[in-house]
């Protein structure tokens, strides 16, 4: 009888997620949406309907064009303080409690829906087990869920159910500082695996799935010494493996909580920071006495690049020093405006978006422009630019590679092909970096597609490779 089984991989990525799956000849890619990608983001709106994928991003960007944040404070009760009319021999029944009102947390009464991006950096974070979402509490998992139920989907229009059971990609190391991050990560995972109607049978070093993609499909070499790097939207994983015909032993393994997300805010610091406001100072009258300062945009700057955030910067204690710094109609004015309507219409993830589009850009051309027209800005960006703000990220990259080639005891000589994958691995500079610690031995390798394709090959073959 022929061989009928097959085998799945799922990557849940912290940016975007891909599902493939093997029949021992050959691979399929998923149709998560219109591409095999589905970025990895949930919707909510106020009856708790969820859109997962561009839906959901397309949503929040058009609920949120042009609309002004109102915060209030949600009332959470009352206290007790004191008693009135307690004058002796007085009737009882006349005395009055005065009550004070407790108030929690600032919510934005006006917001449409919660857009829920990233959210596989939190997995690893025992202290994060619940986020809000109105007036509810949502666990992770359950946020984790709508998600890969989409992606369930999307195997069965492929697969006849029931699904076997898949090999689920993981980080060498998820983020977070917990001793125990791997442990949590995976058993969260699991969890909401299982109730989006999901099996797991491994969770799977990502690195060493792309590898196992690249060998399926290069077939050049009999045998030799692969490291892979896998820099993504959340971390950067490497693998040096050894591989001879069918056969492959994983030397080493290491990994970082570093990635394209990282990178995007810090393009955002160095090129719309000063567009905003950053470096400028503020003149004002306190107490009759005049008041010279930079004016305190470091205040604001943790708000802006965390765009989930922003909203925040819609109280008291910074709107109106920005409203006050607008006032005095020098030639800064203009960026302190673009500052309050960035705060006031949500405007942040419409930066980050600009910024990853000329990022992309920048991968081909040599200059481009970073448009953010709900602002009207736009910034000159040029390669060269972008290389020195990546610096810091690329001597952290170089200790990576440092690192496992010595778990592996290998020099850079001993290894013979190097597997660049992941998105941010598209980065010049990046790519010139592992040039010239390898070269001639770098090869590109299925950005986006490469770790749930290695996925489904070790599925169907049922390896193993545990790192904890």
């Amino acid at each position: 009888m022929p061989d009928t089984r097959i085998g799945i991989g799922l990557d849940f990525g912290t940016s975007n997620s891909a599902a493939a799956w093997f029949d021992g000849q050959q691979l399929h890619r998923v149709q998560l949406e219109a591409a095999p990608i589905l970025p990895t983001a949930v919707h909510l709106d106020r009856a708790y309907l969820a859109l997962t994928g561009t839906a959901a991003i397309d949503r929040y960007v058009e609920e949120n064009r042009g609309r002004r944040v109102e915060l209030v404070a949600e009332l959470i009760g009352e206290s007790a303080t004191g008693v009135t009319g307690n004058n002796t021999g007085e009737d009882i029944t006349r005395l009055e409690t005065q009550r004070n009102a407790i108030y929690g947390p600032l919510y934005d009464r006006t917001l449409p829906g919660r857009l829920f991006l990233g959210l596989k950096r939190l997995l690893g974070d025992p202290e994060i087990e619940r986020l809000t979402v109105f007036e509810k509490h949502y666990r992770i998992v359950a946020l984790l869920t709508p998600i890969l139920a989409q992606i369930r989907l999307g195997l069965e229009r492929d697969v006849p159910p029931p699904l076997p059971a898949v090999h689920a990609g993981r980080p060498v190391t998820f983020e977070g500082r917990a001793d125990a991050r791997n442990g949590v990560a995976t058993a969260r995972l699991t969890e909401a695996y299982e109730h989006a109607g999901l099996r797991i049978a491994e969770f799977y070093p990502e690195p060493v799935a792309a590898t196992l993609s690249w060998l399926q499909g290069a077939r050049r070499r009999q045998s030799g010494t692969a490291l892979t790097v896998d820099f993504g939207g959340g971390t950067l994983d490497l693998a040096v493996v050894r591989f001879e015909g069918a056969s492959f032993e994983v030397l080493s393994t290491h990994g970082m909580a570093l990635g394209g997300d990282r990178i995007d805010q810090l393009i955002f610091e160095h090129m719309l920071f000063p567009e905003l406001g950053r470096g400028e100072r503020w003149i004002r009258e306190v107490d009759g006495r005049v008041i010279d300062t930079l004016f305190p945009f470091n205040e604001f700057e943790t708000s802006l690049i965390n765009w989930q955030t922003t909203f925040l910067l819609n109280q008291n204690q910074w709107r109106p020093m920005v409203v006050d710094r607008i006032s005095a109609g020098d030639a800064a004015a203009e960026k302190f405006q673009r500052l309050l309507d960035l705060i006031t219409f949500n405007y942040s993830y419409n930066c980050i978006q600009a910024i990853r589009r000329a990022k992309v850009e920048l991968s081909t051309a040599t200059q481009t422009l970073i448009d953010i027209p709900e602002l009207n800005l736009t910034v000159p960006f040029s390669r060269a630019q972008l290389d020195a703000i990546l610096a810091p990220v690329l001597a952290r990259t170089r200790e990576c590679v440092q690192t496992v080639l010595a778990r592996a005891s290998r020099a850079p000589a001993q290894i013979d092909v190097v597997i660049r994958t992941g998105g941010t691995s598209e980065i010049v500079a990046v790519r010139e970096l592992l040039e010239s610690l390898f070269p001639q031995r770098v090869e590109g390798h299925d950005p986006f597609t490469s770790v749930a394709c290695g996925l489904a090959i070790a599925n169907f073959h049922g390896h193993h490779c545990r790192l904890d």
